[in-house]
């Protein structure tokens, strides 16, 4: 599982690489935020 939402992360950071750069600290930056949470949390969740 948590492989699989690293892969999902890096998916994200280079879907939103394309949007526009004054989205960059707004939407842009909410988007990978919570990218990143998931594998966090998961691996929080396991123990390590």
């Amino acid at each position: 599982m948590w492989q699989r939402s690293m892969q999902l992360t890096v998916a994200v950071y280079r879907l939103t690489k394309g949007f526009p750069r004054d989205e960059l600290y707004g939407l842009t930056s909410q988007i990978r935020r919570a990218a990143v949470s998931m594998p966090s949390n998961i691996a929080e969740g396991t123990g390590g």
